[in-house]
């Protein structure tokens, strides 16, 4: 065991510059992240008096935008022959947006700000992908994500850590979140904010790119019936997988304080952190499909379960678990991905996944505020049935999936 943790530590003291440049760069941009933006839902309900239906569609708008900007923003880094510098871009605009929160007086300025720093994360995710990947030779690219990503949860962690001192400090066990309350920590996030932007302008170092792809293509027909079967599947699902949001609400609506609400985040970020690398290696011994079947499953009980819980502590939970579906699904759906087709189209394979994925996320948050809450003189149908829709969807998804599972041809 001494022989391995030494061999481990020399292989982490091997990686290259870039790699601990980039883990630093997300680990400070998620301290100021998570500060505030988990809290965003309840300003917009509790400060601004937002309804849900608005809250929605917020977040739909802010995840559509980022998640379609990810494909785009790959192929410009191809282009232009540079990683570091578009995702400096990213990191800066995010940055620069996120103090407007400060003096946002509405629900348009917030979505404003929603809208430009999800703008700037759909930016630099992929060229700093591929900065990382650029970085390490194939032997080592595992462990440098790895890597990435435990730097990535630390900072999550450690900001909403900092967010809970601060509501301690402020408001105590108050069920609203306050206004006052949320202007610190929006000032305290500027600092790690523009730290990391400093870092990975001046830390990091330029890769040479070689050749260039294509445009992205977004046309179904060019890939494989199986990877179009699987996407389909994919959107269904996502069609009932609404914003977070909406469970920081349900949990505040249930009972649970502002500082309850951190609490539970941070056990879900610690539950997600230590799931996903053993869920990632377990799926390559039992396959991916049978691992999202599993994770859909999970999700369908969950949701079903934030439909019907009738206390806060029942809601925080619930959403520990539901770390427990986000480490077992996410890798292993990407992961699928690759499978699923020749190495020639993964690139517009990955393109369309994540546009299926960020045009799905729209009409879900909305669907769900209008559930929950309706619209002009219609109150729509409670708390509950955003979750329950949520939960039927995913059992329809595992069914199809599974459906879809037992036409594949089977290996020799």
């Amino acid at each position: 065991m001494a022989e391995t943790a030494s061999k481990t530590r020399a292989l982490l003291a091997s990686l290259p510059r870039n790699v601990w440049v980039a883990t630093l760069t997300s680990f400070l941009t998620d301290i100021s992240s998570e500060m505030i933006l988990n809290l965003v839902p309840l300003f917009l309900s509790n400060v601004l008096g937002a309804p849900t239906a608005v809250i929605g569609l917020i977040e739909g708008i802010a995840e559509t935008t980022s998640s379609l900007l990810k494909t785009l923003s790959g192929w410009v880094s191809d282009r232009w022959g540079s990683r570091k510098w578009p995702a400096v871009v990213g990191y800066g605009l995010s940055a620069l947006s996120k103090p407007f929160l400060y003096v946002a007086t509405s629900w348009l300025g917030v979505l404003g700000v929603r809208f430009a720093d999800r703008v700037g994360k759909g930016i630099r995710t992929a060229p700093r992908d591929a900065l990382l990947a650029d970085s390490v030779d194939a032997r080592h690219r595992g462990i440098a994500f790895g890597l990435h990503r435990a730097g990535d949860t630390a900072g999550a962690v450690v900001g909403l850590v900092i967010a809970l001192a601060v509501v301690l400090a402020t408001q105590s066990q108050a069920l609203a979140l306050s206004r006052e309350t949320f202007q610190t920590l929006v000032l305290l996030s500027i600092v790690p904010a523009l730290l990391a932007v400093a870092v990975l302008a001046w830390g990091a170092r330029e890769v040479i790119v070689a050749g260039q792809r294509p445009a992205p293509s977004f046309d179904l027909r060019a890939v494989n019936p199986r990877y179009r079967g699987f996407l389909l599947i994919l959107v269904l699902f996502t069609l009932g997988n609404s914003s977070d949001a909406f469970l920081i609400l349900r949990a505040q609506e249930r009972g649970l304080s502002v500082a309850g609400v951190l609490g539970m985040l941070i056990t879900f970020n610690a539950v997600y952190a230590l799931v996903a690398g053993p869920a990632g290696a377990l799926s390559d011994r039992i396959g991916r499909h049978r691992l999202i079947v599993g994770g859909w499953l999970v999700y369908a009980l969950l949701y079903l379960g934030f439909a019907l819980a009738a206390t806060g502590w029942q809601v925080w939970l619930l959403y520990a678990l539901y770390g427990v579906y986000y480490g077992t699904v996410e890798g292993a759906a990407k992961a699928l991905v690759a499978d699923l087709v020749p190495p020639e189209q993964r690139g517009t394979a990955y393109g369309l996944y994540n546009t299926a994925i960020g045009l799905a996320a729209l009409p879900a948050s909305v669907l769900a505020g209008l559930l929950w809450q309706g619209v002009g003189s219609w109150g729509g149908f409670g708390p509950a049935a955003p979750f329950l829709a949520g939960s039927l969807l995913a059992l329809a998804a595992v069914v199809l999936l599974l459906m879809w599972q037992r036409r594949q041809p089977q290996p020799a």
